[in-house]
């Protein structure tokens, strides 16, 4: 009943979506393939641990331009934040309720990136901060509702903050924790690639759903500044329907925000500025660590009076796609134009942690399997907050799959394409693909029995007492168009269900047309660059553990 109640929603999702003139005549094979497993061992992690939140030694402060370009030295450090499960303190959702809420939230975000592919609402552009604004001795010039520039000066140390995985709660995304505010308080966002605003719930909060912990409160904050409507940061965010006048030369009228994901989910608010404070760690002869608090000032935020969606206990959103509003487009003129994140295997210890790191990491870059595949972007793009690569094939047991090429193109009128995410938790291929990476999986298993009872995810094998079963799965990888091959080991591609001892391939379909996707947990145990200044995508296979 579950199962037939949950194809009823993943009909009436993929309707929605594309309009049905775009499901295919095999389209019931896709909606089954686009399902997760109801079962507990997905995903099924439990963890223990709290916010990262050291006493500092000394506090230093940082501004940010208000803008996502800068003119400044590209000589940055890095900073490195840690990305860990969620607290054993919270109650976990029951594993059938996680894992439908985990699917229904895939399908529910594959809608809404269609969506606003679609939509395509042009983005108006802030000017670059004028290095005029900056005097002689380094200092920031004060200017009425004009961003401040940051003078060019350089900063040692890495980063370090909290962010965990959010399966217990039913969720396939990633939650880091920040400090807003002053006196700063925490909060868990949520990690997200395929979007840039970031936002937060605030008190009033007239229509909001349900969070872990108190709404953040901007009466409480002594850094919170509200974004005047006739200030030209105002232009970056799209207004509620219908727009409220703008009064002229009025210095006190908020800036009202609407961000609409596509579905049900949206929030609505003032756009502000506020103060976000993290930890420094700073390495003293390779060997001992200094720590400091480290204050980065004006980033612009939504402070959320009406949100809604399936945000799972979260606070809000922190965006780090390729629009100006992003947390990593604000942080370039402080680190650079490179963030990076390497997320541990999901069934992984919980006292170890995933990283998140802003600003070029010579680490990864020393790294002798580090491979690079290019970004596309600009026109090539129809959304400049999603980050699309260009797949050839796919790569099955050493054979190149013939897979029409223009299964993976990007339209102009914005229909296929693939993007690499964070906030989607399996992969996604777009018809006829899927169908041709499945065929080839049955074709060439043949050491383990097909097991036809596990009709979400499919195919599926039973491994009964075979330890070694991995090494008869047969190789994936994804080629890319300039040459480049992403190989994943058997766990990134291949689930396995306790405690029946059954594997099944975790690559699922959408309709033809749609977007592909390169999910989380295609992305485990990689350190994931993410370069823009040269759009490029780096990726390398890593221990995350030990970064």
């Amino acid at each position: 009943m579950v199962i037939k109640s949950f194809l009823f929603l993943l009909i009436f999702f993929l309707s929605s979506a594309f309009g049905a003139h775009h499901l295919t005549p095999n389209a019931s094979s896709l909606l089954a393939g686009i399902e997760i497993p109801n079962h507990p061992s997905f995903n099924g992690v439990s963890s223990s641990s709290d916010c990262d939140y050291s006493s500092p030694e000394k506090s230093e402060t940082l501004r940010t331009p208000g803008g996502a370009d800068s003119d400044f030295d590209q000589t940055k450090p890095s900073v490195k934040l840690h990305l860990k499960h969620r607290s054993a303190g919270q109650t976990p959702v029951a594993a059938k309720d996680s894992l439908v809420n985990s699917a229904v939230s895939d399908l529910t975000r594959i809608q809404t990136l269609h969506k606003r592919i679609l939509e395509k609402k042009p983005r108006k552009t802030m000017n670059r901060p004028k290095k005029t604004d900056v005097s002689h001795d380094g200092k920031l010039k004060p200017a009425e509702a004009e961003p401040p520039t940051l003078a060019e000066e350089t900063y040692a140390g890495k980063l370090m903050g909290t962010l965990k995985s959010g399966v217990t709660l039913g969720s396939g995304e990633y939650f880091m924790d920040v400090f807003i505010g002053t006196p700063p308080k925490h909060y868990s966002l949520i990690l997200d690639t395929g979007s840039d605003l970031n936002w937060i719930q605030c008190t009033p909060c007239y229509d909001c759903f349900e969070q872990t912990g108190p709404h953040y409160d901007p009466n409480q904050s002594s850094s919170y500044r509200n974004i005047s409507c006739n200030d030209r940061r105002c232009s970056l965010v799209t207004s509620p329907d219908p727009p409220r006048p703008c009064k002229p030369e009025s210095e006190s009228q908020s800036c009202p925000y609407f961000y609409w994901y596509g579905d049900s989910s949206n929030t609505t608010g003032d756009f502000a500025t506020e103060t976000f404070t993290v930890n420094l760690t700073t390495n003293v002869d390779g060997v001992k660590q200094h720590h400091q608090e480290v204050k980065v000032e004006n980033v612009m935020f939504g402070c959320g009076h009406w949100n809604r969606g399936l945000f799972h206990g979260a606070a809000g959103l922190l965006g780090l796609g390729r629009g100006p509003l992003s947390f990593a487009s604000q942080l370039q003129s402080l680190y650079g134009h490179s963030f990076s994140y390497c997320l541990v295997d999901r069934n992984s210890n919980s006292s170890v942690s995933s990283k998140l790191i802003f600003g070029e990491d010579k680490d990864l870059l020393k790294q002798p399997h580090l491979n690079f595949t290019a970004l596309i972007g600009g026109k090539e793009a129809p959304v400049d907050v999603f980050y699309y690569v260009h797949i050839k094939s796919v790569i099955v047991a050493g054979e190149t799959l013939d897979i029409p090429e223009n299964t993976w193109n990007l339209t102009s009128d914005g229909f296929g394409g693939t993007i690499i995410d964070s906030g989607t938790t399996l992969s996604y291929f777009a018809d006829p693909a899927y169908n041709i990476i499945k065929k080839s999986f049955m074709e060439k298993v043949k050491r383990f029995p097909l097991v036809n009872d596990f009709p979400i995810l499919e195919p599926c094998y039973n491994v009964s007492g075979i330890p070694d079963y991995k090494n008869d799965l047969p190789s994936f990888g994804i080629l890319f168009n300039d040459g480049a091959v992403w190989n994943f080991p058997v766990e990134n591609y291949f689930i396995k269900l306790e405690p029946e001892e059954v594997v099944c391939l975790a690559v699922l379909g959408t309709p033809r047309s749609a977007l592909s996707i390169i999910g989380n947990y295609q992305q485990q145990n990689f350190h994931i660059m993410y370069d823009t200044k040269t759009s490029r995508l780096g990726f390398a296979p890593t221990r995350c553990a030990d970064v």
